[in-house]
C-alpha cells in the first residue's frame, strides 16, 4: 500500500520560530519520529488496510521502517530535519524498477508483527486498496508517505523537501522516468498543493472497486514541472 494524503498540510498551528532545515536520507534510528508522520500521511488508507487501533498501526510502522527492505523501509524515505536534528517532514521514493519484492516483504512484516489470522485479512484488504493505489510501473517513480510535523505544516517544509529530493536525483525525473503520486479525491488541499508543485491529474484507467470504501477514491497525478 502506498499512503498518499500529505498530513493535512495547511493545519493552523505553526512553529512560532521557523528553524533552519537540512535534508538527508532517512536512517533506521528515525523510525520513532517518522512512523507517526507516515501514519498521518494516510490515516484512512492505513485504517482500512491494517484495521487496527492507531497505536498498533504506528508501532507496526516503527517496526517496518527499521527494516532494510520494503516500501516502509527507511531506505525508501527522505527527511527534512531541523537544526537540532528533529524530523520535520518525510516522503518516500519508490522506484518502479525495484518494487517487485515489496508485496512478499510486506506480507512477511505483517506476519511477524500481527500473526497469521490478522495478516490474511490485511492482505485481502490490501489487494482491494492496491486496485486504487497501484504500484509504480517500471518506468515510474512513485512519491508517497508525504507528511509534515504538525507544528510546521503550512510553512513550506514539504515543498522544500520535495524540491530537494528532486534536485538531489532521488527521483530520477530528468532521466525520462515519470514521477507520480496519489491523492484522495476528497483531499482538495493536498491536490492544490501538488498542483503548485507541478503535478497534473492523469487519466483514470479503470472504475473504483465496489469493495473499496468511497472515501478512499483517489487520483493519480504526474509531475510535469512548474510553469
Amino acid at each position: 500500500m502506498y499512503a498518499v494524503e500529505p498530513a493535512r498540510a495547511e493545519a493552523l498551528r505553526r512553529d512560532p520560530e521557523p528553524r533552519p532545515l537540512r535534508f538527508r536520507p532517512a536512517r533506521a534510528e528515525d523510525a520513532e519520529a517518522c512512523a507517526p508522520l507516515i501514519f498521518a500521511s494516510g490515516v484512512r488508507e492505513f485504517g482500512f488496510f491494517l484495521g487496527e487501533p492507531v497505536d498498533w498501526c504506528i508501532e507496526f510502522l516503527v517496526f517496518a521502517f527499521a527494516s532494510k527492505f520494503g516500501r516502509f523501509s527507511y531506505r525508501r524515505h527522505r527527511v527534512a530535519v531541523t537544526g537540532v536534528n528533529q524530523v520535520a517532514a518525510v516522503l518516500a521514493v519508490h522506484d518502479g524498477r525495484s518494487t517487485w519484492f515489496d508485496d512478499p516483504h510486506i506480507a512477511l512484516m505483517l506476519l511477524l508483527f500481527f500473526g497469521v489470522r490478522r495478516t490474511i485479512r490485511m492482505l485481502l484488504r490490501g489487494l482491494v486498496l492496491e486496485s486504487e493505489l497501484p504500484a509504480p510501473k517500471s518506468s515510474q517513480t512513485l512519491i508517497a508517505h508525504c507528511a509534515t510535523r504538525e507544528t510546521m505544516r503550512g510553512t513550506g517544509v514539504f515543498s522544500a523537501l520535495f524540491t530537494n529530493a528532486l534536485h538531489a536525483g532521488s527521483m530520477d525525473g530528468d532521466g525520462g522516468r515519470q514521477i507520480v503520486l496519489d491523492v484522495l479525491v476528497s483531499n482538495t488541499r493536498a491536490y492544490d498543493l501538488y498542483r503548485r508543485l507541478g503535478f497534473v491529474e492523469l487519466p483514470r484507467h479503470g472504475p473504483v472497486s465496489p469493495r473499496l470504501p468511497r472515501e478512499l477514491e483517489s487520483v493519480r497525478m504526474g509531475f510535469v514541472g512548474r510553469g
